[in-house]
């Protein structure tokens, strides 16, 4: 575990944290006046090893050959000119630290960053870190990589579960959940039923890796959930009159996939960030999974949990109703899908490249 210091005076900025993988839904915009809870789990945090924040270039002022050495192979509006390497925290593992009035400008129902750093060291007033609250963005703290650094902490170093011990544990992603807004036909926030951001972004990451992996041919996946996740959109967006390749789901606690599957559906494991490999080498394409998202659709629940107030008498059975299904057909995030496929050499293809230019008419049309 480490803590984080300011490089101005030493001291303390955060609470002790263990490093995990940056989860994929991190830069997500959800919706439109949506309140999105805290991005990061207590106790942790993750590192954008890309540029990120102010200040930004647009793509006309960029050679591509400096955009393809960062890793970004197709047109993007903007790149940022930050610095790499930016630490996302939890908002409540913060300590030491003030806000910056000057610098709280450009946001709608909170602070966005927009003008940089907004939180300063407590003791020495050096600007160490910006608060994301606004809506639709993940609540976070970024650490600027050049005012901070990282102590260990000793006697707290710990091992990463193994896949078998995060199968036993079981923790799956619910694929919907109650989403609020700041507002609605009534003052104050309001809710609904809806897909999870969560796996609204999974999907679009997957979904980017599917097209490279379907070598321009449709693409099957398993019926049900996983079906419904992906399907459609692999339909719309792949020729029909071709072989089709075949996407399996493959991870612990399954059976080790076929010979013939020419995609594997695979968790991340979400403390080292790797992607599950079976024990066998084969030449399917792996697509990642964050590993709740892919524990629920290894191993569905019948019925989501609901919540209840009280204490059943002993010997009292429940048999809830199952929770609603949201109304919409599901939509994978475009944002995520997009950033994810100009970072994949496969966008390259001139198929991919006209899939790329296609995408704002395809969300006006509801496939993202």
């Amino acid at each position: 575990m480490f803590v984080f210091v300011c490089t101005g005076c030493g001291a303390e900025l955060t609470a002790p944290l263990s490093q995990v993988p940056l989860p994929v839904h991190t830069h997500q915009k959800y919706g439109n006046g949506i309140q999105l809870p805290v991005l990061m789990e207590p106790g942790t945090f993750a590192v954008e090893p890309e540029p990120w924040g102010p200040p930004w270039r647009r793509w006309e002022e960029i050679d591509p050959a400096e955009a393809a050495a960062r890793g970004i192979y197709a047109p993007v509006h903007t790149l940022s000119d930050g610095a790499p390497g930016t630490i996302v925290i939890a908002p409540g593992d913060v300590r030491g630290t003030r806000l910056i009035p000057e610098r709280a400008g450009g946001y709608c129902c909170g602070l966005d960053g927009a003008d940089g750093p907004n939180m300063a060291c407590e003791a020495c007033g050096l600007p160490v870190a910006s608060r994301i609250d606004d809506c639709s963005l993940w609540q976070a703290v970024w650490l600027a990589p050049d005012a901070v650094r990282r102590q260990p902490v000793e006697g707290t170093d710990a091992v990463p579960l193994s896949w078998a011990e995060l199968t036993a544990e079981g923790r799956g992603t619910p694929p919907f959940e109650p989403i609020t807004a700041w507002e609605g036909p009534r003052l104050g926030l309001y809710h609904w039923w809806s897909w999870s951001p969560r796996w609204e972004a999974a999907a679009g990451r997957a979904l980017a890796h599917l097209l490279v992996a379907s070598e321009g041919r449709p693409v099957t996946v398993p019926v049900g959930l996983t079906a419904e996740v992906f399907q459609r959109v692999l339909d719309t967006l792949l020729p029909a009159d071709a072989p089709k390749r075949r996407a399996v789901l493959a991870g612990p606690g399954w059976p080790a996939p076929d010979a013939d599957a020419d995609i594997l559906l695979v968790p991340v494991h979400p403390q080292t960030g790797e992607s599950w490999t079976p024990a066998e080498a084969t030449s399917a394409y792996p697509v990642p999974l964050p590993f709740g998202v892919w524990w629920w659709l290894a191993f569905p629940e019948p019925h989501l949990p609901a919540p209840a107030s009280g204490v059943m008498p002993d010997g009292v059975l429940r048999d809830d109703p199952p929770l609603p299904h949201p109304y919409s057909l599901f939509q994978a995030d475009w944002g995520v899908f997009r950033r994810t496929l100009v970072r994949l050499p496969g966008v390259r293809s001139p198929w991919m490249r006209e899939i790329l230019e296609s995408l704002t008419p395809y969300a006006r049309a509801g496939l993202f």
